[in-house]
């Protein structure tokens, strides 16, 4: 039996991995912490095989770089020693595509991290740390997913939802972006749990998604019909300059695939097969599990 404990009470990914893995019964002993205020540093995580650490902030209202830093750093850190102490035999750290600090792109293994915002450099600035405590005995393992979506996920993936089931018509632009479906991060998950990996790992979909075409199985999926209009490539590039959210949107970031168009999928001679879903398996599975609820950003 594995022991695992996620830092980070009622997070989007560790709630969405732990509805994942009780399909596996009792081969797996999943517990989570609050990590706020100091009352975590009192608890036991000896006995404990892997620490999954997902609590963190990506946005912040009033402008307070410092807080960046207090929570995805030194809150990583601190946890990290804490179960290198207790006799922790590997620490899961989730990083971010952010650590790049590209909008539009392909990043391979030759990109340099670069981070532009405080969300992205706080999280560098924990890989950093991190990676000194690592040894023989505790693995340190750091993943940098692109967009996480799937049943009641936060960010672009509900806002295009919604707009899929209300209008007619979609602006068809070509452009191609990595991401990642929650029961394929589970997958992921369980996979570095069960081998104790360690090193950086950048999770993504085997598929790359088109906007355009995302949004018109979206509206297939609830019984729509959607007209995608070409023309809008050149427009939309001159308005992505000034829009980070159009960027987002209709830019095109990925992780580099191999020559057969699937992302690299091996990492220290080890493979690596975490797809629980394909890309329209996932769609299906959002839009019909979809609810109506706030989650906490991560």
């Amino acid at each position: 039996m594995k022991r695992i404990l996620i830092t980070g009470a009622n997070s989007y990914i560790g709630t969405s991995f732990e509805n994942y893995m009780s399909q596996f019964g009792s081969d797996y002993q999943i517990e989570t912490i609050d990590m706020r205020g100091e009352d975590w540093k009192k608890a036991d995580f000896s006995g404990f095989d892997s620490i999954i650490h997902v609590a963190g902030i990506v946005h912040v209202k009033e402008k307070n770089e410092g807080l960046y830093y207090q929570v995805n750093r030194d809150l990583a850190f601190e946890t990290a020693k804490k179960a290198k102490s207790d006799g922790v035999n590997q620490f899961i750290f989730f990083s971010s595509m952010s650590v790049f600090g590209m909008d539009t792109g392909v990043i391979t293994d030759k990109t340099k991290p670069n981070p532009k915002t405080p969300y992205g450099k706080s999280k560098l600035a924990a890989e950093g740390l991190l990676k000194e405590l690592e040894s023989k005995s505790f693995r340190i393992c750091i993943l940098r997913p692109p967009m996480i979506y799937g049943p009641n996920s936060v960010g672009n993936y509900p806002r295009l939802a919604k707009l899929a089931k209300k209008i007619p018509v979609f602006p068809k632009v070509n452009n191609q972006r990595s991401m990642l479906y929650i029961d394929n991060l589970s997958a992921f998950l369980k996979l570095m749990v069960d081998t104790n990996l360690s090193g950086i790992f950048h999770p993504q979909n085997d598929e790359y998604v088109n906007t355009s075409e995302m949004v018109k199985i979206i509206a297939e999926v609830n019984g729509k019909r959607i007209f995608l209009v070409p023309g809008f490539n050149s427009l939309i590039k001159v308005a992505s300059i000034q829009s980070g959210l159009l960027r987002k949107v209709f830019g095109s970031l990925v992780y580099y695939s191999d020559t057969e168009g699937f992302p690299q999928s091996t990492s220290n001679n080890v493979f690596l097969d975490y797809q629980d879903k394909t890309f329209i398996e996932s769609i299906s599975h959002s839009e019909n599990s979809f609810e109506s609820s706030e989650k906490v950003e991560l």
